[in-house]
């Protein structure tokens, strides 16, 4: 049976769309910035349907990126280090909440009212349903996560020190980055929506430039390109 194209109700051709949640996305760019960048490349698009195809497409592309890096990740069970960084939706303080493993990868992002035991039981759980149980969980001092990790069983494996987490606090950058450009968020729903595409995407296309030499980023960005331009075409 032929998979039919979800493009598929739309005029504007799919390399077009991708582009223009890729550039989005991944950039700290407004829709508007998006909508000229486009038009100097010959593309006449305005920033509400940016907008929409975000919106429509976005989580499907980030769907597609988690599925097929989770079932090549095995080593992301080694080492997890939590954090959670405060963000303001319509002046009301809500908390980010992060899993990366040992080597950059973003593994799961929620966002939550507080950060108490409640909020980072809820985490942890959704974390370890998709990724599994780790064998360390290096996290700052905050005693909600010791009080979660307990009642899961996994008190033994948490490390707590200065400088352990440095590698979940750098992973917030490109989201502030991003936050700045989209002069913050307006719903929760919205903020959980985009910060899990953004993270996926995030994930797609970091090399990390700095551990790699010339060569082998080029090769690393070719690939990513290559996996981005083949998502879910018809």
């Amino acid at each position: 049976m032929t998979q039919r194209s979800p493009f598929r109700y739309f005029k504007t051709s799919p390399e077009i769309i991708r582009l223009a949640v890729m550039l989005y996305v991944r950039f700290p760019l407004s829709l508007r910035n998006v909508e000229d960048l486009l038009h100097e490349r010959g593309i006449d698009v305005s920033h509400e349907a940016v907008r929409y195809w975000w919106h429509r497409f976005g989580p499907m592309f980030a769907a597609e990126i988690r599925k097929r890096r989770i079932e090549g990740m095995r080593s992301s069970r080694w080492r997890w280090h939590l954090d959670e960084v405060f963000v303001k939706i319509n002046g009301e303080r809500h908390y980010l909440w992060r899993a990366v493993d040992h080597e950059g990868e973003i593994l799961e992002s929620y966002v939550t009212k507080r950060r108490d035991k409640k909020a980072a039981l809820k985490f942890l759980r959704k974390a370890m349903r998709k990724h599994g149980r780790p064998e360390v969980i290096v996290t700052d001092r905050l005693r909600s996560y010791g009080a979660a990790l307990k009642e899961i069983g996994n008190s033994d494996r948490q490390e707590t020190g200065r400088w352990l987490n440095n590698r979940a606090e750098n992973s917030h950058l490109p989201f502030r980055r991003r936050e700045r450009a989209m002069l913050r968020f307006r719903r929760l729903r919205s903020l959980q929506k985009f910060a899990a595409v953004h993270a996926s995407i995030y994930n797609l296309f970091n090399s990390e430039r700095s551990l790699s030499s010339r060569s082998n980023f080029k090769l690393n960005r070719h690939a990513a390109l290559a996996e981005w331009r083949g998502l879910l075409a018809g």
